[in-house]
Parts: structure tokens; sequence; C-alpha cells
């Protein structure tokens, strides 16, 4: 899985988080137990669940962590790959992208992830290339304009 330094960092800031409510999920458990007959006692149930939760998620993180390689953009390279910012010429209107993993995807504040249609349509292009980005709407070209 190739993620950028700041995505790494994040997952593991989680990952410390998660660890530290681990106690936390224990303690509202051992409380939980207290208050008597375990089949009808919903405080028990939902520390259950968020444990359950916990755990599950500490062994994603941890797995992804193992899985993770850092990818940092080459400035010498002129081909299109995570981390990169470009600019498109895109049906008339000129849009700017950075490429980022899909942990740090954010389309909203113009970061979109390398697996995403427009994306993976820019992977290995460059500045001037016109590339065809298949949508649910159907097909449609841009045109690559700038490449940071």
């Amino acid at each position: 899985m190739n993620l950028t330094e700041k995505s790494l960092e994040k997952i593991k800031e989680e990952l410390s988080n998660l660890k530290g409510r681990r106690k936390e999920v224990a303690e509202r458990i051992r409380i939980a137990r207290e208050f008597g007959d375990l089949s009808e006692n919903s405080e028990y149930e939902d520390a259950r669940n968020e444990q359950s939760f916990v755990e599950g998620r500490i062994e994603e993180l941890t797995d992804m962590i193992a899985k993770a390689k850092v990818v940092a953009k080459n400035g010498a390279n002129t081909n299109i790959e995570i981390g990169s910012i470009v600019t498109l010429d895109l049906a008339g209107q000129s849009v700017t992208y950075e490429l980022v993993d899909a942990t740090e995807s954010d389309p909203g504040s113009g970061k979109i992830s390398v697996e995403s249609p427009i994306g993976h349509s820019l992977i290995e292009k460059s500045k001037g290339d016109k590339v065809e980005i298949k949508t649910p709407g159907g097909m449609t070209s841009a045109q690559i304009i700038e490449v940071k």
C-alpha cells in the first residue's frame, strides 16, 4: 500500500489513540458487569461492541502500517505520481488536484485518491497529455495543463 508520510503519521496517531482507549473500554466492561444479568445489560453490550470495534481497527491499522510503502514526490520526475499537483482543462474549466493515497482523499479540498477514476487516469502521464477518464456518467476527456 502506497502512502504519503503525512498519511502514515495520521494512521500511527489513530493507532496510538485506539491503544489508549483499550483501558477505558475494559473499565466500562468491568463496571457494566457489576450491574448483574449480562443478557439484559445494554451498557455491557455497548462496551463489548466498542471493544470489538477498537480491537478490529487496531488490527487493521497495524496491518496497514506493516504493509505501507512511503512514497514522496520526486521533484525531478515529470510524470504524475502520488503527491503530484495537477492542473487539468476539464470540459473547458481549469481544475487543480493533488494526488494522494486513499486515506488522505478529500475531493472537496482538491485532494483526490490515485485510486479514483481521475487519479487512476492521470498516473504516469505528463504535462500536455490528453487523458480519458471513465466516470459513472460516461467517458470524459481532459488535457493536462501543469504538473508540480
